[in-house]
């Protein structure tokens, strides 16, 4: 995929992918909170910022049970915009936390409906976000939830 970034609204896209994904929030009768500014906007490619929010929001959505809670939020630091999406889910084992990222130990679970992933979608992430050389990481406890964070720089070159 071709690196192309422009100028983006950063909340308009978060706001539209958590649009997309409102069928399954709905099902699963989960409470989604924005905890984000008016605008922000970031020169990153967006079709790639997309791919990466709809992973995380959606994995978030899978594996947290009926009537849980996801949240979206952003935080302003000196050289870069922290994201972090949270839920309320089963959480993952301490022992898989390093395999999510990496190509060569590929990691995949049932969500909380019997949903399917191929445990692609994190590594991917990875690949997006170091092209905006930014960082993505998670933390989680089996059974309470995980929070996973996007760092993005304010600018780069």
């Amino acid at each position: 995929m071709d690196f192309n970034p422009e100028f983006v609204d950063m909340v308009v896209m978060i706001k539209s992918t958590t649009e997309l994904l409102r069928t399954s929030l709905e099902e699963k009768a989960i409470n989604i909170h924005l905890n984000l500014p008016t605008n922000l906007i970031l020169y990153v490619d967006k079709r790639m910022i997309e791919v990466v929010f709809r992973n995380l929001i959606s994995n978030a959505i899978k594996f947290t049970p009926k009537q849980g809670t996801i949240s979206v939020d952003t935080t302003e630091k000196e050289n870069l915009y922290l994201f972090s999406v949270t839920d309320n889910g089963v959480g993952i084992k301490e022992a898989h936390i390093d395999k999510l990222f990496r190509i060569d130990s590929t990691y995949s679970s049932l969500g909380t409906n019997n949903e399917r992933g191929t445990g692609l979608g994190l590594i991917l992430c990875k690949d997006f976000i170091d092209y905006h050389k930014g960082k993505i990481w998670v933390e989680s406890k089996h059974n309470v939830g995980s929070k996973f964070y996007v760092s993005i720089p304010k600018s780069y070159h």
